[in-house]
């Protein structure tokens, strides 16, 4: 009973707004903390306005593409009209799931300035108008992260932008160049493009999405260079700065040659860093690394009443692993229940459309691993939806053992490839095979019938030339023998 709390959430994004909660419905006296606004970086600066910017490039690219159908625009783009749209999605998801009175409600104390660390029990609270200390039994830190800016020559002397800032934009750039060729600059590389920027891709490695399959991460990138994006790979930038004009230059190495490009404005997309600076947690003793806070599998730090979940623990940058981490964390704090983070089974996607999605091992960290498995493998243009939607560029592949069709890996390019990605999940965390998949019905015509007819595969690949011949002698059938030979072949 010495304590003020019986939890403390430091941090008001997705991690924390669901630690805060579970606490709270758990009955512990509960406080959340938060610096800034409640909803963190996803509702703010991430998923919810790339995500509307992506829907309303697509919309613009229909409405350019109906024009096939007989259909004549009368006008073209508002652009402060889309940027604004987007501004007021924040906002309603902002009133609808994370505005502090709903949580007040279920019982959650808030508290809004800057935590610090006084010792392993205590937090001080700093804002404009208070300095005020707090104690709790348990801690969780759900702080997050935000942009990494790289120290290219010159950046500290130009503008630029970050996904903090890219989404207050009210006047659309002519030209945009983009650093980084992960999911975020990938994402809005093709959102600007598609709404009329002209747009340029820096990446110092080879290929696009470099944690993505290799073969589907390169047919997204020659849509995307289809769709007018100017991919420089292999490209290490060596300075930047401002021409008289007031353009961005950019000078680049690509593959040893030196390169320049000058245009409107610049985003940095080179990925993040984890916010644990202002913590001060050398006073509670908390173990860290540049990365993020040392957690172990489930959420403790070296601290054992002391819990960090999110990407500020630098394992996993994704606000659904923020979510589970926080169930991981409360969990075991709260309750006492051992429980670990579900490292075999995270899916991630990029929104871009197609989207790009995974879940699992990827082929090559199989191939690493001197892992057995097959390769199944469905194409979208066998996808009679995908077809009515003209949406047929697209691959399914699933990674799997050849005898009992157990699921190691699936990764999936195309039309609602982020949806369909999440039966993989479940079927891989509950032991569900090809087999069971090939023989649960799915509604036509969906995507997801898609995931059924690729699990045929495995039947398909399971037969053999001996089998079938069994099957006539035994029950006197007068066909002729397939051939299966080819183990490429789609039924």
């Amino acid at each position: 009973m010495k304590y003020d709390y019986d939890l403390l959430v430091i941090g008001g994004g997705a991690g924390g707004l669901t630690a805060a909660g579970m606490g709270a419905n758990f009955g512990a006296k509960t406080m959340m903390v938060e610096a800034d606004k409640l909803g963190g970086d996803c509702t703010w600066h991430g998923c919810i306005p790339s995500k509307t910017l992506l829907h309303l490039s697509k919309v613009a690219r229909n409405v350019n593409e109906a024009e096939k159908f007989g259909y004549q625009k009368s006008q073209g783009l508002d652009f402060s009209a889309v940027m604004e749209h987007i501004r007021s999605k924040r906002v309603e998801v902002y009133e609808e799931a994370d505005d502090p009175d709903i949580f007040r409600q279920m019982g959650v104390d808030i508290a809004f300035g800057q935590a610090i660390f006084v010792d392993g029990d205590t937090v001080r609270i700093v804002n404009e108008e208070e300095n005020r200390k707090v104690s709790s039994r348990y801690i969780i830190i759900a702080t997050g992260s935000k942009a990494l800016v790289p120290p290219i020559k010159g950046i500290k002397e130009i503008s630029y932008h970050t996904n903090e800032t890219i989404f207050e934009l009210e006047e659309q750039p002519e030209s945009l160049a983009i650093i980084g060729a992960g999911p975020i600059g990938i994402e809005m590389a093709q959102a600007f493009q598609r709404l009329g920027t002209k747009v340029t891709a820096f990446d110092m490695l080879p290929r696009i999405l470099s944690n993505d399959d290799e073969e589907l991460a390169g047919m997204l990138q020659d849509y995307l260079a289809n769709e007018g994006i100017d991919f420089k790979l292999s490209a290490s930038v060596k300075k930047l700065s401002e021409t008289p004009e007031g353009a961005v230059k950019i000078e680049t190495q690509i593959n040893g040659e030196p390169s320049v490009w000058e245009g409107s404005e610049v985003l940095i997309a080179a990925g993040r860093s984890a916010n644990y600076e202002e913590l001060q947690l050398e006073n509670a003793g908390i173990h860290h690394q540049e990365n993020g806070i040392t957690v172990d599998d489930r959420c403790k730090t070296n601290k054992k009443h002391i819990y960090a979940v999110g990407d500020v623990t630098g394992r996993y940058q994704f606000t659904h692993m923020s979510e589970h981490m926080a169930k991981v964390a409360v969990t075991n704090a709260l309750l006492k229940i051992p429980k670990k983070i579900d490292q075999k089974h995270v899916p991630w996607s990029t929104y871009t459309d197609p989207e790009l999605a995974h879940v699992g091992a990827t082929e090559k960290e199989l191939r690493e691993n001197n892992i057995s498995y097959k390769t199944y493998r469905f194409p979208y243009d066998k996808i009679d939806r995908a077809i009515t939607d003209e949406s047929t560029d697209g691959l399914i592949k699933v990674f799997a053992k050849e005898w009992n069709g157990k699921i190691l890996g699936a990764t999936i390019y195309g039309k609602q490839a982020g949806d369909l990605i999440g039966e993989y999940a479940l079927a891989m965390r509950n032991g569900v095979t090809l087999r069971n998949i090939a023989d649960t019905i799915h509604p036509y015509p969906t995507y997801g019938l898609g995931v059924r007819r690729a699990a045929d595969q495995w039947y398909v690949q399971s037969q053999s030339t001996w089998m079938v011949k069994l099957i006539k002698w035994v029950f006197g059938y007068r066909g002729t023998v397939p051939d299966l030979s080819d183990e490429d072949r789609i039924i």
